[in-house]
């Protein structure tokens, strides 16, 4: 279940789908248009949030009408005999909230995220001051449809285990640590690759710095790129920049109508060699990540984005925040650079170095590439995947980062997911 299907279950759906013994089901909210490889049951909430809610208690009103819908939709199914064994859902919107109201037998495993928190992470990473009470307040109850799902789950997934460090520690030994894993086979080098943009060709070995990111905003440290690239420029005649994703805040707070206008107002790089590609298909980040000279990933402390990690794997040289999820991923000086993430003229100093000595990074594009295939290629992290989803659907207790039962289980003859 994911309100935007398949979202973070589009590795495991293409690993299981078609297996003799499994049947599943996908819920997903109507409007979603991502193709589903299997079937799916769409819900639609029956009214927006209410304006005389408490502003702490907007979130958890919105997450309930979710739910409520998800429910009414499913119910359906229930009365038609449906039973699932096991239950996966995103934990934090209210799509799973129900779902041990409708099945109260089956197992129940929340892909867990993020868990919301005033102080040492994001939200007081732009600003360490303390912050006005009604913003605490509201922080603390965006959690509460994420308590539920926590006390109502037989076994809890995170993808990382920064992401898992900000739960609470209670729950923390009825939770995996298993990512979703990358697509290694695709995403690899190929030192042939072009990248066409106007009347521009580039190449590998080409002056390019490269950044990918849903929005354009300070959780992904856009401005900071702006400003690195436009010293850069300064710094390097020939040096030129892509960026890939929208003009929008996906992340943090929406406190500007434009950070993209913002940033090009403020910092007053050189358009002409700097290039806005927009929301691009997977083949077109593979081609830029190919041809890159140095991909720039910042992100405050928060989820870590696929993007960096496909990156990787297509072998180009990270430049990246030096942030705790991306430490958890990224050994200065090995698999990745890191920089301060609030010092954009250190991030420019250190983009010209690497341009200007290209072959002294090559062990570390390697050993990048080379880690992706060790610990986070999606066909074995799959397999644990599977094994974790058997192990919960029987009632039994998953061992370290879902690597199968700590104690003998039945294994089930069929596993119904939902």
């Amino acid at each position: 279940m994911h309100n935007n299907f398949p979202g973070q279950y589009a590795r495991i759906i293409k690993h299981l789908n078609g297996r003799k013994g499994i049947d599943i089901l996908a819920v997903s909210r109507a409007g979603n248009r991502q193709p589903s490889p299997v079937r799916r049951i769409d819900y639609e909430p029956h009214r927006s949030v209410s304006e005389q809610v408490h502003p702490a208690l907007r979130y958890t009103e919105e997450a309930v009408i979710r739910g409520q819908a998800v429910y009414k939709a499913l119910a359906p199914a229930r009365a038609k005999g449906w039973r699932p064994d096991v239950m996966l859902a995103h934990s934090g919107f209210g799509d799973g909230l129900f779902l041990k109201d409708l099945w109260p037998d089956a197992r129940y495993m929340p892909y867990l995220e993020w868990y919301y928190r005033a102080y040492g992470s994001d939200a007081s990473f732009f600003d360490e001051r303390a912050k006005d009470p009604n913003v605490e307040l509201r922080i603390r109850m965006k959690n509460t449809v994420i308590l539920q799902d926590l006390a109502a789950m037989d076994w809890g997934q995170s993808p990382t285990q920064y992401q898992k460090s900000q739960f609470p520690g209670v729950f923390h030994g009825r939770m995996s640590v298993l990512h979703d894993g990358v697509d290694t086979d695709y995403f690899a080098p190929d030192p042939r690759e072009t990248l066409t943009i106007g009347s521009h060709v580039f190449r590998r070995g080409d002056p390019l710095v490269t950044y990918i990111a849903r929005g354009m905003e300070p959780y992904r440290g856009f401005p900071q790129f702006i400003e690195a690239v436009s010293l850069l420029q300064r710094m390097h005649a020939g040096v030129h920049a892509v960026v890939i994703g929208e003009d929008r805040i996906a992340y943090g707070p929406k406190d500007k109508a434009s950070y993209k206008q913002w940033a090009l107002e403020t910092f007053r790089p050189d358009l002409g060699r700097l290039h806005f590609l927009g929301r691009q298909p997977l083949s077109v980040l593979r081609q830029v990540l190919r041809v890159s000279a140095a991909h720039v990933y910042l992100t405050a402390p928060f989820v870590l984005s696929w993007s960096m990690m496909e990156a990787m794997a297509t072998g180009a040289l990270i430049v990246g925040s030096d942030t705790e999820p991306v430490r958890e991923v990224v050994d200065d000086g090995r698999t990745g650079v890191l920089v301060p993430f609030f010092e954009p003229p250190r991030l420019a100093q250190r983009l010209l170095e690497v341009l200007a000595a290209p072959q002294r990074y090559e062990d570390i594009r390697r050993r990048a590439r080379a880690l992706m295939l060790q610990r986070y290629d999606e066909r074995e992290l799959c397999a644990r995947y599977v094994r974790l989803i058997e192990t919960v659907a029987a009632g039994g207790r998953p061992g370290p980062a879902g690597h199968g039962p700590v104690r003998e289980s039945v294994r089930m003859p069929e596993a119904a997911v939902i």
